[in-house]
């Protein structure tokens, strides 16, 4: 994990890739209960056996749950000290490339695009990238957006 003193420091690293985080698994688990949170139950996501035969050959993650991690991989990738806050407030462009199969392994790796004045602190947007193991074109881009209060 990448560590920043303050803002300033934070600032400092704009255009940088900021690191990575640990791989972790897609289990079947979260698929189905992230259908269950947000009614989404569309056989590609939580039906084994006609997913099989799909065209993945296996279920698959839904896209909004493979962005949903970003918020884990976030804090995992890179954390600024002397915070008061850090709240999410939204989200620029967002791309899913390519499926994250069910026991896949993915990953988030950070650059930080920009970091400027807000009336309330300090907006950030940071381009979080997930990667699968193991596949060349990411599951997931996303430009997020942050507001830092010192």
């Amino acid at each position: 994990m990448r560590r920043f003193a303050d803002l300033a420091e934070f600032a400092a690293a704009k255009g940088e890739h900021l690191g990575y985080s640990p791989w972790r698994e897609v289990t079947q688990r979260q698929i189905d209960l992230f259908a269950e949170a947000t009614d989404d139950h569309q056989w590609i996501h939580v039906d084994p056996e006609q997913a099989a035969a799909g065209p993945y050959g296996a279920t698959i993650a839904h896209g909004y749950l493979t962005l949903s991690l970003v918020s884990a991989f976030m804090p995992e990738i890179f954390r600024i000290d002397g915070l008061k806050m850090g709240v999410n407030v939204g989200l620029n462009k967002v791309r899913f490339p390519a499926p994250v199969k069910v026991g896949s392994r993915v990953r988030g790796g950070a650059e930080l695009v920009d970091l400027k004045n807000s009336p309330a602190g300090k907006l950030s947007t940071v381009r979080v990238t997930v990667e699968v193991e193991g596949e060349k074109r990411p599951a997931c881009v996303a430009e997020t957006l942050s507001l830092y209060i010192a």
